[in-house]
Parts: structure tokens; sequence; C-alpha cells
């Protein structure tokens, strides 16, 4: 931890152990306020905006900004997304066929209508068109990345000035809407239909809330650490020489580690040839263990870390557009994402996750509908939908539609 011109610089082990601290302390508070739980708002949600509301309040009063490494931080969103891969088999990925098709094309649809409504707010309010392309794809279903990646073209070429804040301030205000619309969508439509889940099978992530928790061994848990390390090392092999050197496509390290946890669950290794005797954790509590750690310690850190006072100065627009967009994502959500994905159970999860990809990120979908599983039940459907969505087709969708729209005004 270093003080240096102002800035508090926290380092990676810092960074670390202070995202657990924040995510006990949402956890603790979820424990305590009824509604968080009835609505299922992830814990790593509530303590995260604690965490950067009142980081925003101490450099309001102090001049004092506070920056965290974060490389433990993208490295766990390696680590769930390879747990995510190892719980998928061959028939799971056969019966996602048609949904996910259905899903792609929705979000597709979507991503159109979302840039309209950026473009119709942000030119009320005196902004060019292509702000609205910032204030819709670019930042909400790009996120922070696909902002922060397309800002200096923005101001060169179209001269918006400030493309940087405003992409920033709309990622990081659509994060915090994302996370908490999932939870009370699903409820919503559970409630209402009186859905419950169509098998009794272990949750992807986490334990549930309705069943008992089953003892994990130690050198059990060990041994799901181990296969999702091999599925890492893999899937960084894949991605660095197949996919980047001789395809020549740069994919996030997290797609190819997903993958790689899908190949070594369906090759169906014998316990004889692991070093550890047993077999494959697809599917285990240890599994489910580790995807809950990882995906909450990762929205913990990524939530204190938003730079909130840095926005201040454009949340008048970026709200208005942004609730215009809620009211949108809400609207598709329940009148076209539901119905069409079979007014089912794994239907209103996936809605959740369609929540948390309509305004944030992949990681915000995947705690939504954990959250949702863990208090309701499993859908295996939903966790490998909605990250298949997210990981390959909304990047490449997006790289064709942002240029479209910004040459379109």
């Amino acid at each position: 931890m270093e003080f240096v011109n102002g800035v508090l610089q926290f380092d990676q082990f810092m960074a670390l152990t202070l995202g657990i601290v924040v995510l006990f302390i949402g956890k603790r508070i979820n424990g305590s306020v009824r509604f968080l739980r009835e609505f299922s708002i992830p814990e790593p949600v509530t303590g995260g905006l604690i965490a950067s509301v009142l980081l925003g309040i101490l450099y309001a009063l102090t001049g004092t900004v506070v920056e965290f490494d974060l490389w433990f931080r993208d490295l766990l969103l390696v680590y769930f997304f390879t747990t995510i891969g190892i719980n998928a088999s061959l028939r799971d990925l056969v019966t996602g066929g048609k949904p996910l098709l259905i899903l792609v094309v929705i979000t597709v649809g979507y991503m159109f209508v979302q840039n309209l409504t950026g473009v119709g707010v942000m030119t009320l309010f005196g902004f060019p068109a292509q702000s609205g392309v910032i204030a819709g794809t670019v930042s909400l279903i790009g996120g922070h990345g696909t902002a922060i990646a397309w800002a200096p073209k923005l101001a060169e070429d179209y001269g918006i000035s400030n493309a940087m804040e405003m992409g920033v301030a709309c990622a990081t205000f659509g994060l915090i809407l994302a996370s908490l619309q999932g939870g009370p969508v699903a409820r919503f439509l559970i409630s209402r239909h009186k859905l419950t889940p169509a098998t009794t099978e272990p949750i992807d992530v986490g334990i549930s809330e309705e069943q008992p928790q089953e003892k994990i061994e130690p050198y059990v848990l060990l041994d799901a650490i181990l296969a999702v390390h091999v599925s890492m090392i893999l899937g960084y092999g894949f991605n660095d020489f197949v996919i980047k050197g001789i395809i020549g496509i740069d994919l996030p390290a997290f797609v190819a580690c997903l993958l790689a946890g899908i190949f070594l669950t369906n090759i169906r290794v014998p316990p004889r040839f692991r070093i550890s005797g047993r077999e494959w954790p697809t599917r285990t509590p240890s599994i489910a263990l580790i995807a809950d750690m990882s995906l909450g310690a990762f929205l913990a850190m990524s939530l204190m870390s938003m730079q909130l006072a840095s926005i201040a100065s454009l949340a008048g627009p970026v709200l208005a557009v942004l609730l215009a967009q809620v009211f949108v994502a809400l609207a598709v959500n329940l009148f076209i994402v539901f119905p069409a994905m079979g007014r089912n159970y794994d239907a209103a999860v996936v809605c959740a996750g369609f929540g948390g990809i309509s305004l944030g990120a992949t990681p915000t979908a995947m705690a939504n509908m954990s959250a949702v599983t863990q208090r309701y039940g499993p859908s295996h459907l939903a966790f490998i939908v909605v990250p298949l969505v997210c990981a390959f087709f909304i990047d490449l969708a997006n790289a064709l539609i942002i240029p479209f729209f910004l040459n379109a005004f």
C-alpha cells in the first residue's frame, strides 16, 4: 500500500484481501435486510456498492483517490468461467441449441433497439447522435472494456471529447442497474407463474438455500482446484497457440478456458488416469464452491474499484438515458425473452441473466443467475446458454453494429 500525490494505491494482495472483506460485508448486510434476500440481490453487489460509495465520499472530503491493482480480479474471472465449462455436458449443449439460437436472435435485435434508444435520448440533451451509441451498445452491452476501446476513435473522428468519461459513466451505472434488476425480474416471474426447477440436481454456482449442505473433504476440494488449473492451462495454451497464433482471432482468455473445461468434461477421463484417482469433478459441490467464491470476489472487487467521483459531472444525461434503457430492457425481458425461452423456470433464470447482459456485463449476468438459483434451484440450461451468448455472439455482433450506427448519422 502506497500513498503518492493524493493517490492511495493498493497492491494485488491488499486488493484481493479488501475484496474478500467487501464480500463479507455484503453477506452480513443481505443476511440482515430481508428484501435484499427476497429479491435475490447478489451479496457482492451489496458490499461492492457500499464500498464504492464510501470511497467516493472519501474523495469528496479529502481529495484522496483510491486505486487497486486488479490482477487477482481478472484471474478470478477465468477461474469462474472454467468451472462453468467443467459443469457442461454435451447433452446440455445439444439441449441448448435451439434456446441458444433464440436468445442470440433476441439479443442482437435488442442491441439495435438499445442504440436507437441511446441516440433518441442523448440528442434530446443536445449531444451528437454518436453519443447515443456510447450510451447504447458501446458501454452497456459492451461494458467498460468496449467503452474504453472505442473512446479514442469517437473523440478523434466524431469530436466527442468526453467520450471516455461518458462511456465509463454509462458502463458503471449500467453495471449497477444490471446487478439490481435481474433478481427481482426472476422472482416476479417465478412467483407469478409458480415455476419450479425441472431437476433436483446440485446447482452450478454456490450451495442452494433449500438443500442441506454437503460436507466437502479437503482432498476433494483440492482435486477440484487441480481440475480447474488443468483446464486453465489447456485453455491458455489453446488460446495462445491456436486461436491467436493460427486462426488469428483475439478472444478473451476466459472463453478458451471455458471451452477447455467443456472438452475435458466430455472426454470423461477415467479415474485411474488422474493423479488423484477420483472421478472428474463435474457438477460437484466442490466445483460449485469454487465458482461461488471466485465470482463473488470478482464482482466485489469490480464494484468497489469504481471511480464514482470521476463520472459525477455526467450524472444528469447518463441517468436519463439509463432510465429509458432500463424500461426498454425490462419490456424486452418480460414480453419477449421469457415467452420465447419457454415460460418455464429455466426461462425465468435466463431472464435474470439477460438483465445482466442488457445493461451490464457477463459476470453480472452470472451473478444474477447464481443468486436466483441458490434461492430457487438449479438451471443448467441457463448457465450454458447465457455464457455462450455473452462470450461469442455479443462481441461479434457489436463489432459490426457499432460502426453501422456511427456511420448512419
